[in-house]
């Protein structure tokens, strides 16, 4: 229940996501796994909530950090009061191993549909961590939105569930089934380090039309800056 931005403390940790803010970064990545939570709301508290997207990930398996529910609707009570909010953006199943897992995590689903349906929750989704839980999201109605592992380099060694063809087409269908897709793992886990990778894997993925957004790890306002004016030059060029 930490991250490396969360290691940071909670000093570096604000001035970092204040620097990201100031770039104009107000998409809040988050997870129960992360225990990123507590982080922003005491960076952002004084923000007026309409100017932030939060989404943030279920962890749906027992694990020695936490028990879960089964359900959905205990812990994404629980992630509100840890925000200081009365909506999550997007809420999504954490890290899917298998093409099983709208059977496996039905229960999740259904209390995910409620919150919905109720208007708690805005979107819902899951994070894929396995080329056949990918596939399977991408075909399948509840899905709004799906976290996917994709670089221009693909495959195991670059952190992606197959080879960049293979994962660019299950995202192009997921796009045309109208979900929204946000990539990860686009500078492969902290491996595609030199500029000309960098900019190589944002091409690939906004050039191709792959995602709607990105997540990537800024530990430093320098990565910030770097990295903003990155995807600035690409999605222009």
């Amino acid at each position: 229940q930490s991250s490396a931005h969360t290691r940071l403390g909670q000093k570096a940790f604000s001035q970092l996501l204040h620097k990201s803010l100031d770039e104009g970064v107000s998409f809040m990545d988050m997870a129960d796994l992360y225990g990123s939570h507590p982080y922003v709301l005491k960076t952002v508290k004084d923000m007026p909530r309409n100017q932030l997207t939060y989404l943030t990930k279920l962890w749906p398996r027992k694990a020695d950090w936490i028990t879960p529910s089964g359900g959905a609707k205990r812990e994404v009570t629980r992630f509100m009061k840890e925000l200081g909010t009365d909506r999550i953006d997007v809420c999504l199943i954490h890290c899917m191993l298998n093409d099983q897992w709208p059977t496996e995590y039905e229960r999740i689903r259904d209390e995910m549909s409620d919150l919905k349906r109720s208007g708690v929750i805005g979107a819902v989704g899951v994070s894929c961590h396995d080329f056949g839980a990918l596939k399977v999201a991408a075909e399948h109605e509840w899905v709004d939105v799906i976290f996917a592992r994709i670089n221009h380099k693909g495959g195991r060694e670059y952190s992606c569930d197959a080879s960049a063809p293979e994962v660019a087409e299950v995202l192009k269908t997921a796009r045309a089934n109208g979900k929204a897709v946000v990539g990860m793992k686009i500078f492969g886990a902290g491996k595609l380090v030199k500029p000309e990778e960098k900019d190589a894997s944002l091409k690939y993925v906004f050039g191709n039309d792959l995602v709607d957004a990105v997540t990537i790890g800024m530990l430093s306002t320098e990565q910030v800056d770097d990295t903003v004016t990155r995807m600035a030059n690409v999605r222009v060029s």
